[in-house]
């Protein structure tokens, strides 16, 4: 989390008994993927639990390893997971093939995040109590606004309310970040969408009563 490594492994031991818990609930190959967020996210809060590990004991290369493992969760992985997992979801074919589209945005914005994050140092520091990570490159709205597409509107073109609903609150948690903690909404937004993964664990629970009612 973005206030301490206490509050970073405890959120990543809740989101991944939240994600086994998920996990359990799958029917199929296809749902693995999404039932799979709360997990991962837990793992993500683990790894930003190491990153405040290195500054309290003064240990670079620990900072070096969870800063950049963290910023390739956040800006590599997320906008190219979540819609192909999306995707996996769709059972309507015109909606799929709208989540493709969804998909390759994804990959380009991983991809070009990804060039960046490799070919510039990456830096994290602590600022008014939360972590800021930074590389010496202006992103700007574009990419930005690119990766929201690949990561929550990407949500809204599912068949599944849930879904619609995960996106919605993905976005307005990032406004709330971004208002309160603009220089390091990065941190603070990939906190709040990993508690919103919760909202995964609702959508396999109530599919699992709804194949128990058939």
């Amino acid at each position: 989390m973005c206030f301490s490594a206490t509050a970073s492994f405890v959120a990543g031991t809740a989101l991944s008994a939240t994600g086994a818990v998920t996990l359990a609930e799958t029917k199929k190959k296809s749902d693995i993927p999404f039932a799979s967020l709360p997990f991962l996210f837990g793992i993500q809060q683990f790894i930003e639990g190491g990153v405040w590990l290195s500054f309290q004991y003064g240990l670079p290369y620990l900072n070096q390893i969870a800063t950049y493992s963290f910023m390739l969760f956040a800006y590599i992985f997320w906008p190219v997971f979540i819609p192909f997992a999306v995707g996996l979801l769709e059972t309507d074919s015109h909606r799929k093939k709208i989540l493709y589209a969804f998909q390759f945005v994804g990959l380009a914005v991983g991809s070009y995040l990804l060039y960046f994050i490799v070919t510039h140092p990456a830096v994290s520091q602590v600022v008014n109590k939360s972590i800021v990570y930074t590389v010496p490159k202006e992103y700007g709205v574009f990419l930005v606004g690119m990766y929201l597409v690949a990561t929550c509107v990407s949500c809204l073109f599912s068949t599944h309310r849930i879904i619609n609903l995960f996106g919605v609150l993905a976005v307005l948690s990032l406004a709330i970040a971004y208002y309160f903690f603009t220089a390091s909404y990065v941190s603070v937004w990939c906190f709040f969408a990993a508690i919103l993964s919760i909202v995964v664990y609702l959508y396999f629970r109530d599919r699992s009563i709804e194949y128990v009612g058939i």
